[in-house]
């Protein structure tokens, strides 16, 4: 048999086409494409894809490999509550690439001070022909206290299947808590937390990006096609079981980061990332079935946005942009609310007025403070940072409580970067 290391190489495709317009015909490439290809060399590729298959481990004493000295990104993943008021904050390490990692720490004074790192999902090694990433995922409390972890697993950046892996823990304000061992629910990433519906069920954003694989990864998985799009997983057994109930896909084809709304009339409202900024759909049967996209009543870049329904009723969104309908791309973080389910917006509330601000994600607390997480310049400063206010300054554009406060810093990876070669 022919050594991987020599087929590998054959198999590197470019990545400029992904989270771009594509050419109407593209399936018809990628199939003429994997055509030309060997049977033996297709083979072995799926051999390769097949590693993300391997259970993680969670690395829940990572000191002293992972401390902040020794990281040198920060792309934030997400942010949670526990019942006992312990925060927890999860962001990616390594790069927003092949060589990713998940990293996570907590507090246990509001977010004033935050841990060393405490757990650790780094599915790197060194035996491996290709990268092994974990690079998408979030943190969410249940309504019965548990503390879910969310993540993907895949070969290199992105291996045409991801996977959706979930640990659970029991006990996440103990002092040493414990988790749960892994297990693999699925196809994809989940970059956003559930929806717990009025009905009691649970609604779970599973991104499966309609697009090819990276790099060498472009070919493997091409049978999985009918699977892709933004996807509505279920849950009616709090968390036990869950079962893929509908799907949407958008035009021009991103990341779809989507998240869910339940509106008062019982629809439910998807909204996401596409190569033309975030779009939205409706669904008026439980997510069966969604309406053909269209654009919301806002603008924004093509990046991650946080919307969730506040316990007041008026639903929360967290968007770029000084003004609602206007952005000035991955920077101005803003907060605002709408008491019309959407349709018009009111507030406006800087968080952060700085360039390079990514991927706000947040909840809010049963005394009814907002918390939301973003990062800042990932690969220079790789700041991971807090907001923290009330829904009263939302409307007003400025902060009045004394609680509040924002820039709060999460995290910052401190290890010293190579200076770059001086050029001829």
């Amino acid at each position: 048999m022919t050594p991987l290391r020599l087929l590998l190489p054959c198999l590197l495709m470019p990545w400029s086409l992904v989270g771009q317009d594509r050419a109407p015909n593209l399936p018809e490439i990628l199939a003429a494409e994997r055509q030309r290809i060997p049977a033996l060399e297709l083979a072995v590729l799926q051999q390769v894809a097949d590693l993300s298959l391997v259970p993680p481990r969670l690395n829940t004493a990572p000191l002293p490999q992972y401390d902040y000295d020794q990281l040198d990104y920060g792309m934030t993943i997400g942010i949670a509550r526990t019942p006992g008021g312990r925060l927890w904050a999860a962001w990616v390490a390594g790069e927003d690439g092949p060589k990713a990692f998940m990293v996570a720490a907590t507090s246990d004074d509001d977010g004033a001070t935050w841990s060393k790192p405490r757990l650790v999902i780094d599915s790197q090694a060194p035996h491996l022909p290709i990268p092994r990433s974990v690079i998408v995922g979030n943190l969410w409390t249940d309504p019965r206290g548990r503390l879910w972890f969310f993540f993907d697993q895949t070969m290199n950046h992105y291996d045409g299947r991801q996977g959706v892996w979930i640990a659970i823990c029991e006990n996440p304000d103990a002092e040493n808590p414990t988790w749960s061992q892994p297990y693999r629910l699925c196809h994809g990433a989940v970059l956003n937390k559930p929806t717990v519906l009025a009905s009691g069920e649970w609604l779970l954003p599973v991104e499966f990006p309609n697009m090819p694989g990276m790099g060498p990864m472009r070919h493997a998985n091409a049978d999985l096609a009918p699977l892709r799009g933004a996807n509505v997983y279920v849950s009616s057994d709090q968390g036990k079981s869950w079962t893929r109930r509908g799907n949407v896909r958008f035009p021009k084809p991103s990341w779809d980061e989507h998240m869910f709304v339940e509106l008062k009339d019982g629809r439910l409202w998807m909204l996401a990332r596409t190569g033309d900024g975030t779009m939205q759909s409706f669904s008026a049967d439980a997510g069966h079935t969604w309406t053909e996209p269209t654009f919301p009543p806002f603008k924004h870049p093509v990046a991650r946005f946080h919307i969730r329904r506040l316990a007041s009723g008026r639903i929360l969104l967290i968007k770029h942009g000084k003004t609602i309908d206007a952005h000035e791309g991955r920077s101005q973080l803003t907060a605002w609310l709408s008491a019309d389910e959407g349709l018009t917006w009111q507030g406006g509330l800087m968080l952060d007025e700085r360039k390079g601000l990514s991927y706000p994600d947040g909840f809010q607390a049963p005394d009814g403070t907002l918390y939301i997480s973003y990062d800042r310049n990932r690969a220079t400063d790789g700041e991971i940072l807090m907001a923290r206010f009330t829904e009263a300054e939302v409307l007003s554009g400025t902060l009045t409580h004394p609680n509040s406060k924002l820039q709060m810093l999460i995290s910052r990876p401190l290890k010293k970067k190579e200076p770059k070669p001086a050029k001829r």
